[in-house]
């Protein structure tokens, strides 16, 4: 029958699926050719906090949510216009996503008697009427997959493993994506397995020829490409950028690159990905356990390297004891937190800003550090970047944090030009004459960098008290409240060294929206929005958390109320709280989940009319 054809300005679809149906996979290819097709675009994947959960459990059930158009794009969509469900846990768990009168593509062979067992439905869903304010579209996905591969007698294990395709070739047919993308990257990621390619190739013909025949879609949509701004693009995840800022930084340090790290959940893709980058001096080390990890990362810093370790905050608790040794030897170090949700193991999975406490306060002793944080995917690049130079400049560790969502998720992001970087270069101390190594610049209060084995530059580190300017162990009163002084001055100094603080909108008015880290693109949607109907609110989003930036005072006082949204219980407003004394508003969110734009929009509205709860 004839199709009909309708343009869309943007559409958010969520695959959902069992941990093992591939649904990351599916996410990933949708989202890579929607990025090659010049949509700007958001991405959430959402995976299950077990390893290989009871398949059909609703505890099992991983997602992927992507939010595409042709205008700007800053989140992945607070609900989703189309919810595909590979089985009945994947709709239990997520129909309340989805927004009324939308569209649920099924795996009908998903909801057999066992599933809706272990979904905990009394009746299908698809047979009950309860969809009834949806549209529902019943495919036999797993069936149609086995058909498309019958003669090719493979295992029926590999067979399951393929219908992912069927759903995403349906997918492509039905947003006027071209599958040319993912038969390059099967070609490529199984090109030692021939049967592998030409199993997923066919289903994924299979399934975009299902839907252009079949009379159940009557319509394909198109969704034009977005206006960005001119330049290279590639997609690219928060995790990925974190590796390559850190390539680049060292690139442009003129340094090797050392990694010590041990795997831990969102932050091990930094690891996988750096140990592509030998070609770039990079080495990466997995270590036996956190500490070792990160007195790795301080014997290369020693050494001369710019020295790295990654984790999450259960990681960093571990490391607490190591990082306040770098504060105390000063070596520039960068420790990045990718946070998830805790205490202990938590949610390992999922997102969340609960660490910015441990990682400005979270060492015994006065140990100060710095902090920035990133606020988007491609943010992170930069953010990394910059972590790297504050690092080298004034000698000192240095949080860089980042979060499960960012990590996880993609956007476009324009590949800069090398040129455009900054040189972040250092200078190692190699003149014995009149040298002692705390030693001061009178700009920074860095102390030189002493490579081991220069001649007449001999020193030592540890975690004793250091006499100022010899750097001899001392225990004198005097000395150790004086080198305090000089450590904390050093890191308050770095604010004379970071950009001020600029709202997007007006400078002064009703309210202002603080935010830090993920948070960044639901706070830009809500008030855009409000802006745009005429109401007196901005936004402020802070990378440098400690210090902070000169007049970020000065920017608060010019503002009625402030608003403080986290997926925390109030971290950043504690701290803004207690250096500003302003009456700061905290909005919290705790459930393993980004904020929706949405959220954030009527708590603006109940603000601005006056509820201040």
């Amino acid at each position: 029958m004839e199709k009909i054809e309708k343009k869309l300005k943007e559409v958010t679809i969520r695959f959902a699926g069992d941990s093992g149906d591939g649904m990351q996979i599916t996410g990933t290819q949708f989202t890579n050719t929607t990025a090659m097709m010049g949509n700007d675009l958001s991405t959430f994947p959402d995976y299950p906090a077990e390893i290989r959960a009871p398949q059909g459990t609703l505890f099992g059930v991983s997602g992927f949510q992507i939010h595409f158009g042709s205008a700007e794009i800053n989140t992945p969509g607070d609900n989703c216009d189309v919810l595909v469900a590979m089985n009945a846990a994947a709709l239990k768990v997520n129909l309340r996503g989805l927004i009324p009168g939308g569209a649920i593509i099924a795996n009908t062979d998903g909801f057999n008697d066992k599933n809706l067992k272990l979904a905990k439905y009394a009746t299908n869903p698809l047979k009950d009427d309860s969809l009834s304010s949806y549209k529902v579209y019943q495919t036999d996905i797993t069936k149609l997959t086995t058909l498309a591969l019958l003669d090719m007698n493979l295992s029926n294990k590999i067979v399951e493993r393929t219908k992912n395709f069927f759903a995403l070739g349906m997918m492509y047919w039905m947003y006027n994506r071209s599958i040319d993308q993912s038969i390059k990257w099967v070609q490529n990621k199984f090109k030692s397995k021939p049967e592998i390619v030409e199993a997923n190739i066919r289903v994924l013909k299979a399934g975009w020829n299902f839907a252009e025949t079949t009379e159940i879609f009557t319509v394909k949509y198109t969704v034009e490409p977005a206006s960005l701004p001119k330049g290279k693009y590639r997609n690219i995840t928060g995790n990925s950028a974190t590796a390559i800022g850190l390539v680049a930084a060292a690139e442009k340090a003129n340094l090797n690159l050392f990694l010590g790290t041990y795997p831990i959940t969102p932050a091990s893709d930094i690891l996988h990905e750096l140990s592509m980058y030998k070609e770039f001096n990079v080495r990466t080390f997995q270590a036996e356990d956190e500490i070792a990890a990160i007195t790795s990362t301080i014997g290369a810093s020693f050494g001369g390297s710019l020295a790295v370790t990654t984790t999450s905050g259960p990681g960093i608790a571990l490391k607490t004891e190591a990082i306040g040794l770098a504060v105390m030897v000063e070596l520039p170090l960068i420790i990045i937190n990718v946070q998830r949700g805790g205490p202990s193991t938590g949610l390992p999975t999922k997102t969340e800003q609960a660490d910015l406490l441990q990682a400005v306060y979270g060492r015994n002793g006065e140990a100060p550090v710095p902090v920035v944080a990133a606020s988007t995917p491609g943010d992170c690049f930069y953010t990394v970047f910059e972590a790297a130079r504050i690092a080298l400049k004034y000698m000192t560790p240095v949080f860089c944090l980042t979060d499960g969502y960012l990590a996880n998720g993609s956007e476009p992001w324009v590949i800069p030009d090398a040129n455009s970087l900054p040189d972040i270069s250092t200078k190692f101390r190699k003149d014995p004459n009149n040298y002692l190594p705390y030693l001061r610049n009178a700009e920074t209060l860095a102390r030189e960098w002493a490579i081991p084995g220069t001649p007449g530059l001999e020193h030592r580190i540890g975690g004793l008290e250091k006499e100022d300017k010899t750097g001899n162990i001392n225990y004198e009163p005097e000395n150790h409240e004086k080198m305090v002084h000089l450590r904390a001055e050093k890191i308050e100094r770095i604010a004379n060294d970071i950009p001020l603080a600029k709202p997007e909108g007006d400078a002064s008015g009703d309210l202002l929206v603080l935010g830090w880290g993920g948070t960044y693109g639901a706070i830009r949607t809500a008030v855009s929005t409000h802006r745009k109907n005429g109401m007196s609110v901005s936004h402020l989003h802070l990378r440098h958390l400690n210090p902070f930036p000169k007049n970020l005072g000065e920017v608060l006082y010019n503002f009625k109320k402030i608003l403080i949204p986290e997926i925390n219980l109030g971290q950043l407003s504690k701290l803004i709280r207690a250096k500003y004394l302003v009456p700061a508003l905290s909005y919290n969110k705790v459930q393993g989940l980004p904020f929706t734009a949405r959220e954030l929009e009527i708590k603006i509205e109940s603000i601005l009319s006056g509820d201040l709860k």
